[in-house]
This record gives C-alpha cells, structure tokens and sequence, in this order.
C-alpha cells in the first residue's frame, strides 16, 4: 500500500501533462543543432546534397534520438494511462527518467559533431540504459502498489521483464560499441531482440518459481 498521504499526491492529468511537455521539449531540442548547421552553409553556400553529405552524422542522430525518444514516451503513455494516483516516489522516479530524456538532445550533439571516440558511445548508449533501467524501476514500483494503477500484474510483470531484456540488450550493444569501433551505434540494433529475450527472461523466471 501507498504511504503518502493524500496532499503529498499529485493528480495524474497534471503529472502526465508535465511530462509530456518536457518530451515535447526535449525532442524540439534535438533539431537545433541541424537548424545552426544549416543556417552556417547557407552562409557558406553550399549544395543541399553537400550540406547532407556533410551533415549526415547529424541526421542520423537526429532521427535515432527522435524515434528513441518517441518509443520511451509512448511506453511511459501506455503505463500511466492507468495510473489513477501519483505518489512523491512515482514522482521522484519520473523526475530522473526526464533527466535522462532532456539530456538526450546533448548527447545526440556530441556524436552528431564531434570526433567519434568510445567516451561518446558510454555517454549516449549509457544514457538510454538509464532510461530503460528508470523505466524498468517506476514498474516495478507500481507493481508493488496495486492500490496506485489497475494494471494487472501479469501486464506489469510482462512490462519489467520486457524492460530488464531491453536493458540487457542495451549493455550488450554499449559493450560492443566500446571494443569494436567500426560497429558505432549499429550496436543498438540489437535492441530489436528485446522480443526473443524477453521470453528467455520468462521462461527461466518461471523455472525458477517452479523450482
């Protein structure tokens, strides 16, 4: 059961329209760095297919964040739909998650300019590990508060170990971004796999009750 009182609660329509606006805002971050690159070759003078030859790390970012981003905020809009009480917990864990989202957009600038090096690759894959972790823990959170959604916990339990593989998967491709450089963030391919692996978490979860 929940321990805030009841003036510590927040109402969700608020709580999930901030949170919505700081998505929004993070993601119309992520196109600024674009907007000065091409207002410098407009300068410059140059092509439209020079400006994309040359700025082409930085589409790539852009539309990999955006996507990532759009993914996050669509999960975390499908499990707060059905939040019906916000607790200063909750709250706490989604302050972190948006740090995490409004970092991003920094993170997308330094592969998108700089010089590519293993640092980048820690700070960016490391960050969306962050956020699935966070994401991860405001599930397991409500699926120890069933008074706070009427979620079924079979749904949250699916969503946790959807998250724990998603998780996983992220280590796996910043660890092979780190020791294999020509792979970058082709890496993150992997996170396709979540599916699959979620299901190994399944069934040795389900071993492992049995036993």
């Amino acid at each position: 059961m929940s321990t805030d009182s009841p003036q510590a609660r927040l109402s969700p329509e608020r709580f999930t329209a901030f949170v919505d606006a700081v998505v929004a805002i993070a993601m119309t971050l992520l196109i600024l760095p674009l907007m000065e690159s091409a207002s410098d070759a407009a300068d410059s003078r140059i092509t439209t297919l020079e400006f994309l030859e040359e700025h082409r790390g930085q589409l790539v970012s852009f539309a990999l964040s955006f996507l990532l981003i759009a993914t996050f905020w669509m999960e975390h809009h499908r499990v707060y739909s059905r939040v019906h009480r916000i607790t200063t917990p909750l709250v706490w864990i989604n302050v972190i998650w948006l740090f995490t989202i409004v970092w991003l957009p920094v993170a997308t600038a330094m592969i998108g300019q700089l010089p590519p090096d293993a640092l980048q690759s820690v700070i960016y894959i490391g960050t969306l590990l962050a956020t699935q972790v966070i994401t991860l823990a405001a599930k397991w959170y409500l699926l120890r508060h069933r008074d706070l959604s009427d979620h079924p916990s079979g749904a949250l339990t699916g969503g946790i170990l959807g998250d724990a593989a998603s998780a996983i998967l992220f280590m796996l491709a910043l660890a092979l971004a780190v020791t294999v450089p020509s792979i970058g963030y082709f890496s993150l391919l992997l996170v396709a796999l979540t599916a699959p692996v979620a299901h190994v978490l399944q069934r040795i979860l389900s071993r492992a009750s049995r036993g």
